[in-house]
């Protein structure tokens, strides 16, 4: 296949250097969480310790670092887990996915402990900005929740918690509900004697108002709820 603009990925691990040549398109897609076939991105199927010298890496060194020879695992890990060029608009479109996903982590995760009431996307990225919040491109958005959520907890108090609900609904109401309990992580069930299905689910606190929305508008109001202190 044409490659539009090639650029070296590189990887190092336990004092050796394994390089590929990668389209920077495709390498961005992929490293951005849009997956497909890992070989459609590189130029050619070889593992290099000197890519523009054209030196190959020994098989038995990739065996030893990546556990497998199997090109499309390695050139997995390299994308994933290595240095990989990309340009200033990809970079930016990047870091702002990330912050996105930074916040509906911590928005659907969080409350204020000062209310206990959601902490809205709005006032985590006002806090962000304010906070002045770096955001690293090449991390997992939850592997960096924890240092934002430092930084911007001294301008929104930020308490994670988990919200735990005692439903009944009408007998004649269960079956329609069941998926939403299920979907909102159901605990446990109790069927009453009059066929009203009494259960417990357990989900963010972030989420504990769409959850009240969902099971009053399923029931048409017609269901008894009550917050179970942890």
């Amino acid at each position: 296949m044409a490659h539009s603009k090639l650029v070296i990925a590189k990887y190092e691990k336990e004092g050796l250097r394994f390089e590929i040549f990668v389209d920077s398109d495709m390498a961005f897609d992929y490293i951005s969480g849009k997956g497909g076939d890992p070989l459609r991105i590189v130029n050619s199927n070889d593992i290099f310790k000197d890519a523009r010298k054209g030196e190959r890496q020994s098989p038995d060194k990739i065996q030893k670092v990546f556990g497998t020879t199997d090109v499309a695992k390695v050139v997995d890990v390299i994308l994933k887990h290595g240095d990989v060029p990309i340009t200033t608009e990809q970079r930016s479109k990047f870091i702002e996915e990330k912050r996105k996903q930074i916040i509906s982590i911590i928005a659907t995760n969080s409350i204020d402990p000062r209310t206990n009431a959601p902490n809205p996307p709005l006032r985590i990225e006002n806090a962000m900005k304010d906070g002045k919040v770096s955001i690293d491109p090449f991390k997992s958005a939850s592997e960096q929740v924890e240092d934002v959520v430092k930084k911007i907890n001294a301008i929104i108090p930020i308490k994670f918690a988990v919200s735990k609900v005692e439903v009944t609904i009408p007998a004649e109401l269960t079956n329609r509900c069941y998926g939403v309990l299920k979907q909102y992580g159901l605990k446990s069930e109790k069927w009453l004697q009059n066929g009203s299905l009494q259960a417990t689910v357990e989900f963010p606190a972030g989420l504990q108002g769409e959850f009240f929305d969902r099971i009053n508008k399923a029931t048409q109001g017609r269901v008894e709820t009550r917050l179970i202190e942890k």
